[in-house]
Order: C-alpha cells, then sequence, then structure tokens
C-alpha cells in the first residue's frame, strides 16, 4: 500500500485528497500548525480506511526541522512513495504593498518553505530512485497581476522550481508533479466573493488524485483554468498594464 506524507494536511484541499487515498488502503503522514485540527483530520482518515496514520504539528517556516520531519515520516510509515506539499497562505495584497517584511513572510510561507522542503524530498527521493513529488501551486504565479502580485510571484517561483526538478529528476524515475488550481471554496478564501468559476475543494481533489496516479507533469484545475491563463498571458503587456485584473 501506498505510503504518503502530506505537508499542510489541514488545509481543504489536502483534507479532501487525502480521503480519496485514505480509501484505498493507504499509509499517511500528515502534517499541520494546528494539533487539534491535525487530530480531527488522522481520526476522520482512520474511519474512512487508511491503513495507518501518524501526524506532527509543525510550522512549514521552521526550515531547521524539514530534514528531521522527512527522516521521520520514512521511519514511521517504514519508506515513503509520495510526498504532497498542500500548504500556504493568502496574503493582504494591500498590506504587503506597504510592508516589506509582510510580504517577505508571505514568501517565506509560500514559496521559500515549499522550496526548502522540496531540497531534502527531492534529494531522498533521488536517492531512492522512485517517487512522487506532488506540490499545490496557483494560476496565479502565471501571470503578475496587481490585485494578488505577491502570491502570485511566490507561485510563480515555486513552479519553476518545480520545473527544474522534473527536468532533473526525470533520469532518476521520481515523478514531479505541479498543481494549479483556479478559485477554490476553501476557509483560507472565505473573504472573498464568489461567482461562477469557483469550485468546491473536493472537485481539486480528485484532479489532484488523477495526476498522481497517471503521472502527469503539471495540471489545471479544474481543467478551464488552461484556458483561462492562456489567454490571460497571451495579452499584450502595453495593454495588460492597463488592465483592473
Amino acid at each position: 500500500m501506498e505510503r504518503i506524507l502530506i505537508i499542510g494536511a489541514t488545509s481543504a484541499i489536502a483534507q479532501a485528497t487525502a480521503r480519496l487515498f485514505a480509501a484505498e488502503g493507504a499509509s499517511l503522514f500528515l502534517v499541520g500548525r494546528d494539533p487539534e485540527k491535525l487530530r480531527a483530520v488522522a481520526d476522520d482518515l482512520r474511519v474512512r480506511g487508511a491503513r495507518r496514520v501518524e501526524t506532527m504539528t509543525m510550522d512549514a517556516r521552521e526550515y531547521d526541522r524539514h530534514l528531521r520531519l522527512i527522516e521521520e515520516a520514512r521511519r514511521s510509515l517504514g519508506g515513503l512513495d509520495t510526498a504532497l506539499i498542500a500548504h500556504g497562505t493568502s496574503p493582504d495584497q494591500k498590506a504587503c504593498q506597504t510592508s516589506f517584511d509582510l510580504t517577505r513572510r508571505e514568501f517565506a510561507a509560500n514559496a521559500l518553505s515549499v522550496i526548502s522542503l522540496l531540497t531534502h524530498l527531492a534529494n531522498s527521493f533521488e536517492h531512492q530512485g522512485y517517487g512522487t513529488l506532488a506540490v499545490i501551486s496557483s494560476v496565479a504565479g502565471d501571470r503578475g497581476r496587481q490585485s494578488n502580485y505577491v502570491y502570485g510571484s511566490a507561485k510563480a517561483a515555486v513552479s519553476t522550481f518545480l520545473q527544474g526538478l522534473r527536468n532533473r529528476l526525470h533520469r532518476s524515475s521520481v515523478h514531479v508533479l505541479t498543481v494549479k488550481p483556479g478559485l477554490v471554496d476553501t476557509p483560507m478564501t472565505a473573504g472573498l466573493p464568489k461567482g461562477f468559476l469557483w469550485v468546491r475543494p473536493e472537485i481539486v481533489a480528485a484532479g489532484i488524485y488523477r495526476a498522481i496516479k497517471s503521472c502527469k507533469d503539471v495540471v489545471y484545475l479544474p481543467w478551464f483554468w488552461y484556458v483561462v491563463m492562456r489567454v490571460i498571458c497571451a495579452i499584450p503587456e502595453k495593454l495588460f498594464k492597463r488592465m483592473r485584473l
């Protein structure tokens, strides 16, 4: 049975994805900041069929704990087949525009912490010669927009880092998946107005599950965001800079 490390396991998308793996009897190692939420998620996954569920409480910005986290996950599950990185924050763009310290903290949460984890995971998976590294990035990283360019630039860094890892690890038979969701109705986006492009976390989770199983490289979720972002990226800069996006 598959042995899976999930970082950011209390996020809505991660929970929904974990349930799909639990249903097939996977063993799971869950990492999150809130011990009570983490405990509740673990109990739910055991009921849903997970063979084994272990947990660790950690803030993803605690870089000095990353290597020990991976070693503990390996020890607890007897190895790792898949790692899903799903943590992140939703920055206040206007607040970040007036504070570099806040921008730096948000960039650390959404980019640097992911890159640190991926550095250790990539070395580990490269050494074992198999496995899957799946990371939730965002369509926001495809083009900088005034409404969320702090978040978007962090996700762009993650997506480019993953592209390089994919190129590097292909020879080692390690699958690297970049997940680019669009607008998802989760607690992190609770304060935003919702429209017809918004989807439930379960929709994105199903796409992640399929992409991991079929060894996709990059997946836009739902699929129509690929078309939307191709159109946005095709707009000439002279016109784009005048738009309110």
